[in-house]
């Protein structure tokens, strides 16, 4: 490991630990500071390691404007036998951030260039203000005052922390005036929040057999909740050959953790629409609004980058472990299901994850309609080379077709009846922007072409 541009070595706490933090939250990735390693990569480990970790929030949480609470993580590990301090700060979503006692100046502000933290021109400064998210979480006035917080106390009191007067302050829950803001509102005890758990007989929403709502309370009880119901859900069967006894869950326990969370935490409330969690006799789809952060490319995404939608309730979910550390989300995801479960479009943002159990046909339970269509050689071909969103041109160029008649006929207008495929933009077929990717029944059955190839 050596330093880059996401990674700064420190052998000791020093008086530049701002400059560097600020300097990865004005940076599109983020990046990583680790606290007892020399420039060369030497390492000398951390004296008295818990005082320390103490000193980083102290300063990080005090030096910093805009708050950077939420936007980092301090993690103790070790290597070569030593203690060493690690530092993930996400890129922040109200740039530019600044060293407060140094104001928003050349003086104050630092970005990330290359593997070195250098000041901020003046009109990169200009321009980031201009940019700045004004109608965040943080800045919006909860329309209802009177809230009160005792499951959010609960919560942290089981936490082994203890909210003190200012937890409201200290949460980022008020915006101008002392007035609680929408975050407040989300996490108060009673809201208007309903988050959804919706169970489907068969493979599409015709036939709804279950609707649960969990919701009208604090995000982190309806997260709770959710995880509850779905655990319930996620039941197991035992396959039993001759040598082995295997136990196989309809969903990986902790994928589908990780994908509830990160649609909570993540989720656009100044929309006004909740995340919510579907499941079907083939899959399980959760889906949350708002696409892709800004600036935040899919290659990113997947590699785990982290620019927190909400910052204030991702710093709450933190405390209260409902997080890990950032950016531990997806790639936990991606251990058991590939990029293709992950659908992104401008306003919303659907994972999708087949039943286990009908990946393998012999184990598909008897009331379960079976999902393998006959599909001609041109729609598997099809299947398997999509891998997310991708244009009509894009896939024909790539099959070597010079025919779009033909390739529309044979590959694509077959994979639509069948339910495959599916456009991102339906009502309008010929949009200039169309594109084209796996439905749900779609993952499935490329993921049952795929065993059939192993």
């Amino acid at each position: 490991m050596n330093e880059s541009n996401r990674i700064e070595f420190k052998r000791e706490l020093n008086d530049k630990l701002e400059r560097e933090v600020v300097g990865f939250l004005n940076y599109r990735e983020g990046g990583v500071i680790y606290i007892g390693i020399d420039d060369d990569g030497s390492v000398f480990g951390v004296d008295d390691i818990d005082e320390v970790q103490l000193k980083i929030k102290d300063r990080l949480k005090n030096n910093i404007l805009p708050s950077s609470m939420g936007l980092f993580d301090i993690i103790a590990e070790e290597q070569k036998g030593k203690d060493i301090i690690k530092i993930i700060v996400a890129s922040g979503p109200e740039k530019p951030y600044y060293i407060k006692k140094l104001g928003m100046s050349e003086n104050g502000c630092f970005v990330r260039v290359g593997g070195s933290t250098e000041p901020m021109p003046v009109r990169m400064i200009e321009k980031l203000f201009a940019k700045r998210t004004r109608n965040s979480l943080g800045r919006i006035k909860s329309q209802q005052q009177d809230l009160r917080f005792e499951q959010l106390k609960i919560y942290y009191e089981e936490s082994g922390k203890k909210l003190n007067n200012q937890f409201a302050s200290n949460l980022g829950l008020l915006a101008e005036k002392s007035l609680y803001n929408y975050v407040a509102f989300l996490v108060s005890d009673v809201n208007s929040i309903s988050v959804k758990v919706a169970k489907y007989k068969g493979t599409n929403r015709v036939k709804l057999i279950e609707n649960n709502e969990f919701g009208y309370c604090s995000l982190m009880k309806a997260a709770k909740q959710v995880l509850d119901k779905l655990d319930l859900e996620n039941r197991t069967r035992t396959e039993i050959s001759s040598k082995l006894r295997i136990e196989k869950r309809l969903w990986n326990p902790v994928a589908i953790r990780e994908a509830v969370i990160n649609a909570i935490v993540h989720n656009d409330y100044t929309r006004e629409i909740p995340p919510k969690f579907e499941i079907f006799d083939d899959r399980i789809e959760i889906t949350s609004t708002g696409g892709l952060p800004e600036d935040l490319s899919r290659e990113e995404f997947f590699s785990g980058f982290s620019v927190p939608r909400n910052q204030e309730i991702m710093r709450i979910f933190k405390d209260l472990n409902l997080v890990e550390h950032l950016g531990s989300g997806i790639p936990r995801i991606l251990e058991s299901y590939p990029e293709d479960s992950f659908h992104f479009s401008e306003n919303f943002l659907r994972m999708t994850f087949p039943n286990a159990w009908m990946l393998n046909e012999e184990v598909t339970p008897q009331d379960t309609p079976q999902v393998t269509p006959q599909v001609t050689p041109q729609v598997e071909q099809l299947l398997l080379f999509i891998t997310a969103e991708h244009s009509r041109a894009e896939i024909q160029a790539s099959f070597g077709l010079a025919d779009k008649r033909n390739f529309v006929d044979k590959y694509l207008s077959p994979a639509l009846h069948a339910g495959l495929i599916e456009m991102t933009i339906p009502d309008k077929p010929k949009h200039r922007d169309q594109k084209y990717r796996l439905t749900g029944s779609g993952i499935l059955l490329k993921a049952q072409l795929e065993q059939k190839k192993v």
